[in-house]
């Protein structure tokens, strides 16, 4: 059993946490959040639950979450189950109509109704809206690239528009907006693309004018030298970003060009986050010792790297 003490000790430290949180809070009350949900906190279910208290404490200090997410693992699941081969080029998923209907069933049908359904337990504040409703998002069909080639891959696309109407509604109504990344065709209005959930969040956030976009994935943050621990960045400014781009693994290069783009066109700041650590979000936005990497135009921390006086093979303050 606890004695007296230790139980007050443990109220203080409490106490203190949410002291070191009203700046942060009184900062950000008003402003609208973009989370790219993904990795593992949309299939671990100690994750999930997590991820949705944190989205509801936000939610609960005044800040507007729309939430955007994606469903890789579970399309792959509902392909194997239904028979069909999945095939990548170029790095994309090749998409015939018969894998586009699947997609669509999976985004819209079990990932969204199940993370909408953990946001209600505590009331009823998310709605979930496709990319295809109320013509949120629509895109052009891409092509891949193998050996200097455009291949076709078919039902999958790139952002051309988000029309932010529909989320503006959702928000002016205190709800809290579930985006699943299919997205109308502009050339064909009858027909749905697949975009990537990176690529769309970080759109949504430029669109509908957010102060922060935040990504969680499987890693720490973004490595400069990979598998070199000491390579983390804590904070990366877009020029050096983009001088580095093209170094970064299929996995991580999504993100980090969604954050450039977010921040070269107006969020002032994207953060890349763990999200195999319960709570992260809040910790990388409500405390002073921040996580993961953020992408920002001004200098606000420390990098975690032991030569934090080089960034991407360049002294800070050089001009490139």
């Amino acid at each position: 059993m606890k004695t007296i003490l230790q139980r007050l000790q443990g109220a203080q430290t409490k106490a203190e946490t949410l002291i070191e949180a009203l700046p942060w809070i009184r900062e950000f009350t008003g402003k609208r959040v973009v989370i790219k949900y993904g990795g593992n906190a949309m299939i671990n279910d100690e994750l999930k639950r997590a991820f949705a208290k944190d989205i509801i404490f936000m939610r609960s200090v005044g800040l507007h979450p729309i939430v955007v997410h994606g469903g890789g693992p579970q399309i792959n699941t509902m392909l194997n189950r239904v028979g069909i081969n999945s095939e990548f080029r170029g790095g994309l998923r090749v998409t015939d109509k018969e894998t586009m209907n699947v997609v669509r069933m999976v985004l819209t049908g079990q990932v969204q109704r199940e993370l909408v359904a953990l946001l209600n337990l505590d009331g009823p504040y998310a709605m979930g809206i496709s990319g295809e409703d109320a013509g949120l998002l629509t895109a052009r069909r891409r092509k891949a690239t193998i050996e200097g080639k455009k291949v076709d891959i078919g039902h999958v696309g790139d952002i051309l528009n988000v029309n932010t109407d529909s989320l503006n509604q959702m928000l002016s109504a205190g709800m809290i907006p579930v985006v699943s990344t299919v997205a109308v065709d502009c050339d064909a209005p009858e027909e749905v693309l697949n975009v990537n959930a990176d690529t769309a969040a970080g759109a949504i956030a430029v669109a509908a004018g957010a102060h922060k976009l935040i990504m969680l994935t499987d890693v720490e943050g973004l490595y400069l030298d990979w598998p070199d621990k000491s390579s983390l960045v804590s904070e990366i400014h877009p020029e050096d970003l983009g001088a580095i781009l093209t170094t970064l693994d299929a996995g991580m290069k999504p993100k980090m060009e969604a954050a450039l783009y977010a921040v070269n066109n107006g969020v002032p700041k994207a953060h890349v986050i763990d999200g195999r650590m319960a709570h992260s979000m809040l910790l990388e936005i409500f405390t002073n010792a921040g996580i993961g990497t953020q992408v920002t135009r001004t200098a606000d921390r420390q990098p975690h790297r032991s030569d934090s006086d080089k960034v991407s093979g360049t002294e800070k303050g050089e001009t490139k």
